[in-house]
């Protein structure tokens, strides 16, 4: 290579080095400031779309919200007898669960082939507020499927030998409960926080003489008693159809009714709420983990602190950047996660618990710690913070709409919880106005870690010496099995 040619090269050289300092230069200017959180822009309009509601005689009230970007549609048919507003829990579970097990002209085997053939998706549930059952489907195979949907709905035939299958499935069950702590702890919380005289204190899943009890005639008789008449029920029609297209199909699937029955709902008087704690410990030998859950009786669906509660609960352990799951979790590492919640439920107040899985050999540390944080969320929360979980919520609205069964299911808890028709329009608004005041005086009203029930599920021989020394109260040992009945 001749000097010249060297020469040029050095110069290009050069100059690339100049220009790449110089980019390095810009892009470093340019760099995003790390050292805090973005702001937040305005919250997004949330734009709901429009319920056209219609009427089917002796039917069900009709739901329909048109949504075109995909050709399918979900139906949710709910009504608003689900275990706790009847008093049988476990039969209003079984039920619910029996529904697709045979019905009208077809067997389980044959409603589960129709639907595969038809490229759709049944599912039947009850909670302790509703039953429902949902159908997924391409709109151009709506008409072949519809009527299996109402024959689940309206023509159940409970036989026999699914009956059989399904309970030998729950006597399963609650065996596997008994040997598996993080399964256990929520039995036990249960029925040790409400106790055997509440409803709220057995599991819907049934106890094991109640499942050896049942019958079909038990199941023909509840549906007879609570799925009729279907006017008290809503059908919430989401996706890509219009509400004069759809309606003949649904009027001629429903319109023959279901005569008869008159449901009434449970008059129970609510829980005794507890007055002091009380500690209890389950013996799981050489269990890996401890399970505890501590609580007390919460608040109805119905409270008109929702919205403060909500604040509150998602600074206290409602979300991932909570008190209680950065302390356990990211500060101590005694567990993979920690929460809190607020079960509401719509004619008994639900209970209240905070809870987590967290390592044996720090069982007593990390009941330290839930303490801990159960008495600071009764000290004035800083305003950054109320307004980081008042944002968490209002842009999380969003996400219960995003497909047509999300659509289905929010729309229909409208019903099963009577919120007025603006709920969901109004809801960031009202988030946004609980102030700092509301909080505290949310935290001051309902949680009282002094009446809390305490629960541990775990190596008795390992946590007990640990747990007695932090004085939370006489340590009540309680067998697994005792919770199960």
């Amino acid at each position: 290579m001749s000097a010249r040619t060297l020469g040029l090269s050095s110069r290009i050289a050069a100059a690339c080095g100049i220009a790449a300092i110089a980019v390095t230069v810009a892009v470093a200017q340019q760099a995003p400031d790390r050292s805090k959180p973005p702001a937040l822009g305005p919250l997004p309009a949330l734009n709901l779309p429009p319920i056209e509601k219609r009427k089917i005689p002796d039917g069900p009230e009709v739901w329909v919200v048109g949504l075109h970007k995909v050709p399918t549609v979900h139906l949710q048919w709910v009504n608003t007898f689900g275990g706790g507003g009847n008093g049988e829990p476990m039969l209003a579970s079984l039920t619910a669960a029996m529904l697709d097990e045979g019905a009208g002209q077809r067997s389980a085997l044959e409603i589960a082939d129709t639907l595969d053939y038809l490229g759709a998706e049944l599912t039947t549930n009850s909670s302790w507020d509703a039953a429902s059952v949902d159908l997924h489907v391409p709109v151009a195979r709506l008409p072949e499927a519809l009527p299996v949907m109402v024959d689940a709905i309206m023509r159940p035939t409970f036989p026999e030998a699914e009956l059989d299958r399904l309970r030998k499935e729950r006597l399963a069950s609650l065996i596997e409960v008994e040997d598996d702590p993080e399964q256990l702890i929520r039995f036990a919380f249960s029925r040790l926080l409400y106790g055997t005289k509440h409803l709220y204190g057995t599991s819907m899943l049934g106890t094991a003489p109640a499942l050896h009890g049942v019958t079909t005639a038990d199941l023909r008789n509840y549906h007879a008693r609570h799925y009729r008449p279907l006017s008290l029920s809503v059908l919430v029609v989401a996706g890509d159809v219009a509400a004069d297209a759809v309606m003949p199909l649904l009027t001629k699937a429903f319109g023959t009714g279901l005569p008869g029955g008159n449901p009434a709902r449970l008059a129970s008087p609510p829980p005794a709420q507890l007055d002091a704690r009380h500690v209890y410990l389950i013996d799981k030998p050489e269990a890996a983990q401890s399970q505890i859950r501590m609580g007390w009786i919460g608040v109805p669906r119905s409270t008109p602190d929702f919205f403060a509660i909500r604040v509150l609960n998602t600074i206290l352990g409602g979300a991932f950047t909570s008190r209680l799951n950065n302390n356990l979790r990211e500060v101590h590492g005694y567990a993979y996660g920690a929460s809190s919640s607020f079960d509401m439920r719509r004619d008994n107040p639900g209970p209240f618990f905070a809870g987590a899985g967290v390592q044996t050999d720090k069982t007593a540390e990390a009941l330290k710690e839930f303490f801990i944080e159960l008495a600071r969320i009764h000290e004035p929360v800083p305003p950054e913070e109320i307004e980081k979980a008042k944002n968490y919520l209002a842009l999380q609205l969003p996400r219960n709409f995003e497909t047509t069964r999300d659509v289905a299911g929010s729309l229909a808890q409208l019903h099963v919880y009577n919120l007025p028709p603006d709920y969901y329009a109004t809801y960031a608004d009202r988030v946004r106005a609980v102030t700092a005041a509301d909080v505290k005086r949310a935290a001051d009203q309902y949680i009282q870690p002094g009446k809390f029930a305490v629960v541990i599920v775990g190596d008795r021989k390992a946590i007990e010496p640990g747990i007695k020394s932090l004085n939370l109260g006489t340590v009540t040992v309680i067998d697994a099995a005792a919770v199960l009945k």
